[in-house]
């Protein structure tokens, strides 16, 4: 058996096994899997209701679509609040000049600040606190409140009309053939069927495609790996002014050597190191200063091999993430001067996922695209984020590659239609691109954008009567910039 049958068989025996475990235990040779217990119709369909998912469903929603979204944790937002992902990366052009995403992603980050919840990223430059001190790739990042963006978030949805199913898991598409025409949930009645004009999978793992039998490829294939994982969280108390300023006394011995970063604390993990008391894959901390002046989002923690479609190694992921942040913890109150009283706010309550299950569409995006700087004329979105690839080239390593010969490139919307399949669109980190091109891509600010160039595509097919492969790119470029996005 293959992966993608096997990840369907799979899904379909957990959602049978979580709807009536007591029936299957208790009935013997006749048990059967459960059957449908409601139906609901829509015109579009979201799956995942991350940073991709969300802008989907507003945008198709404000283009008066009746419009569902189905997420399975309790908040919409995915990585941005769930996972503690924190700051935003960079909005801007490559030049630290224009921002060149806009569109909903703008106005979240707008309705953020306006409620104190957000430092804007025109505010905020490279080589600071807010960026843990990096300068390459890290210009106008967005620190940001995750409490205010699940707010923010629903009062969007709730503005546009769309109807939010939370805790509630996708099972499998319904086929029409080669079309999608909905998926079966298991929500806490039961197993729902969705029928739908339009879907749209933002599940970061393709979940939908795979299960309508799309083509994909598991990590990088060229090593058979996936980037590690990472649980994100956040401390408060901490005496920012003298961690600031034991940082400036050393900023000067940041350095990078064979792939491993010597950046901020580094010269504390040392000493850590000598003790015995690190043992973490990592040489240095990133730091990022929050919102308040006294907390700090730390990007630290690294979980290898985890496999975001396996529910044991995701579940032997967290626990490790956990371990490592008690760790993490003990070092800060221990060696780092400003943090003698620092307390653990919260830890992510999902693992910071960099990939997983990259989906073969129309148009397959490279890294070469991104860095020479390639505008395709079908982009939905400019940006300028770098390639980063953690782990490649050993435990510690990352390679980081910023963009030249340009100030941005395109993401096009051949990339977000899965090959062999119709009437279904993808956004987010599983879009169509080699390891390398997601490892871009796959950061908030882009997967908003597409997110955001998905809905408005699964709406105008939605209003036309036509499928997302058949509508005209141009209808769709037009109206992405009757909603400020910059497309140049």
């Amino acid at each position: 058996m293959d992966r993608r049958h096997f990840l369907k068989e799979v899904s379909l025996v957990a959602a049978a096994g979580a709807v009536a475990p007591a029936a299957l235990s208790c009935s013997g040779p006749k048990a059967t899997r459960p059957a449908i217990v409601s139906s609901l119709e829509t015109k579009v369909l979201v799956i995942g209701g991350g940073p991709a998912g969300v802008c989907a469903a507003i945008a198709a929603a404000r283009l008066g679509i009746p419009t569902l979204i189905v997420e399975e944790g309790g908040c919409l937002g995915g990585m941005a609040t769930r996972g503690l992902v924190s700051p935003f990366m960079t909005c801007f052009d490559a030049n630290g000049e224009i921002q060149c995403i806009q569109g909903l992603f703008g106005e979240i980050v707008n309705r953020l600040v306006e409620l104190g919840g957000a430092i804007h990223p025109k505010e905020v430059r490279h080589t600071s606190p807010f960026s843990a001190w990096i300068t390459a790739g890290h210009d106008h990042v967005t620190p940001f409140d995750a409490e205010i963006l699940k707010y923010v978030l629903d009062k969007m949805c709730a503005e546009a009309g769309v109807k939010v199913l939370l805790h509630s898991n996708f099972v499998s598409p319904v086929m029409k053939g080669n079309k999608v025409s909905g998926a079966v949930v298991l929500t806490r009645k039961g197993l729902w069927e969705i029928k739908a004009d339009q879907v749209i999978d933002c599940t970061g793992d393709g979940s939908v495609a795979v299960g309508a039998g799309v083509p994909y490829e598991f990590g990088n294939p060229e090593i058979g790996k996936v980037q590690p994982a990472t649980l994100f969280f956040r401390i408060n108390s901490v005496d920012s002014k003298k961690l600031e300023a034991d940082v400036l006394a050393h900023i000067h011995e940041f350095r990078k050597v064979d792939g491993v970063s010597y950046r901020a604390l580094h010269w504390h993990v040392l000493k850590a190191e000598e003790n015995g008391e690190w043992d973490i894959a990592r040489k240095s901390v990133n730091i990022y200063r929050a919102v308040r002046e006294d907390e700090w989002a730390v990007n630290c923690t690294r979980i290898a091999n985890v496999d975001a479609t396996d529910s044991e190694s995701l579940s032997a992921g967290e626990a490790e993430g956990r371990r490592q942040v008690m760790e993490m913890m003990h070092f800060f109150r221990k060696y780092v001067p400003g943090c003698e009283n620092a307390a653990l706010m919260c830890s992510a309550s999902t693992l910071g996922i960099r990939e997983s299950l990259h989906i073969k569409g129309e148009y397959l995006l490279t890294a070469d695209d991104l860095l020479t700087c390639k505008v395709p004329k079908d982009s939905i979105l400019l940006a300028s984020n770098s390639v980063d690839v953690h782990g490649r080239n050993g435990a510690m390593g990352t390679e980081y590659k910023t963009i030249s010969g340009g100030r941005w490139y395109g993401v096009p919307y051949r990339s977000l239609l899965p090959s062999d399949v119709d009437n279904l669109l993808i956004a987010g980190r599983c879009l169509s691109a080699t390891s390398d091109a997601a490892g871009a891509v796959r950061v908030i600010p882009p997967c908003m954008a597409m997110g955001e160039a998905a809905g408005t595509a699964a709406a105008l097919s939605a209003k036309a009567g036509t499928t997302p492969k058949r509508l005209d790119v141009g209808e769709l470029l037009a109206a992405l910039k009757d909603q400020n996005v910059f497309l140049g």
